[in-house]
């Protein structure tokens, strides 16, 4: 079971309940780390368009430090150059626009609260090497992340 830490400095993010849950099934001999940031529709909007070519605003970015990680095991002495200065390994960076997770929250009928969670989550699972690009991805993304909010108890009618 890997330790994670969140840099985040947004009130109100449950980081702790999501740092607890969200690495747990990860085998790990270094404390992994991540940043999870909160952006304005407008500020998503310009990074979607700079680093994916895409001018829409999204509900949240992931920026994976790693590649080929999915379900394998994190051992430090294979990534010597991607530890932080507290000697954790860092997984990457999440952007997550608050304002569109407020629309969805209402569009999806649940909180804002579980939709936060959700996002963090499926940042997370990105940084981690999980992706959607296949029906058979996706399933097994779905499949973590809602093992992970479950884990959490975020439900999807909290």
């Amino acid at each position: 079971m890997a330790e994670l830490f969140i840099d985040c400095g947004e009130e109100g993010f449950e980081k702790e309940l999501i740092e607890t849950y969200a690495a747990a099934f990860v085998e790990s001999d270094v404390p992994l780390s991540c940043e999870v940031v909160f952006e304005s529709e407008e500020g998503i909007r310009n990074l979607n368009a700079a680093t994916r070519g895409k001018d829409s605003v999204t509900d949240v970015l992931s920026f994976p430090n790693l590649d080929g990680i999915r379900g394998k095991a994190l051992k430090k002495e294979d990534y010597p150059y991607d530890l932080d200065e507290e000697e954790r390994l860092f997984l990457g960076s999440i952007v997550i626009c608050k304002k569109r997770a407020e629309e969805q929250a209402e569009e999806y009928g649940h909180s804002l609260r579980r939709e936060i969670c959700y996002l963090a989550v499926h940042g997370i699972c990105h940084l981690l090497g999980y992706d959607h690009e296949t029906e058979e991805d996706k399933s097994e993304m779905r499949a973590k992340e809602e093992e992970i909010l479950s884990a959490m108890g975020v439900k999807r009618e909290a």
